[in-house]
């Protein structure tokens, strides 16, 4: 799940909900929210000053909709596509060279303008190093989810 958006308050006298969102044409496509770990249908919903209206089943007065205030709106995460990944699934993968050396784990990603970026975290014996890896196909050779691992064309003394 990704949490999309926060209800803010109750909207009219119908049990409309005002739902803070980034993106709200992504929320509002989508036929089901999960709100506190609980599926809801939305009957409508629609773009309003910068914020997202909708009526879920069974929330029909104000009242019913105040209870949902300040609870985050949740929606299944959409697959990634092939040769696409989540930045988060990426976080914590162990990443060796084509030798088989092992560089460190991916602290974090980033993006400088031009592509994505792996911050690789080694600890070596002089203290944690840091490397710089572009996360494109010329270096990027094979990321293995299920084994959390990623190969990459990089030497160790780059």
């Amino acid at each position: 799940m990704i949490e999309f958006g926060r209800v803010a308050e109750p909207y009219g006298v119908r049990g409309w909900l005002r739902v803070v969102v980034d993106d709200p044409e992504l929320l509002a496509a989508a036929p089901v929210w999960w709100i506190d770990g609980e599926a809801r249908t939305v009957r409508e919903s629609k773009p309003h000053s910068g914020t997202l209206l909708a009526r879920l089943e069974g929330i029909e007065t104000p009242e019913q909709a105040r209870t949902l205030k300040g609870r985050a709106v949740s929606i299944p995460r959409p697959e990634a596509g092939e040769g696409r990944y989540y930045w988060s699934d990426l976080v914590g993968l162990e990443v060796r060279n084509e030798q088989g050396v092992v560089l460190g784990v991916v602290k974090q990603m980033s993006s400088n303008g031009a592509h994505d970026v792996m911050e690789v975290s080694a600890m070596e014996a002089a203290g944690e190093k840091l490397r710089l890896l572009p996360f494109v196909p010329a270096y990027v050779k094979q990321v293995d989810l299920p084994n959390r691992r990623i190969e990459v064309e990089w030497q160790v003394d780059w």
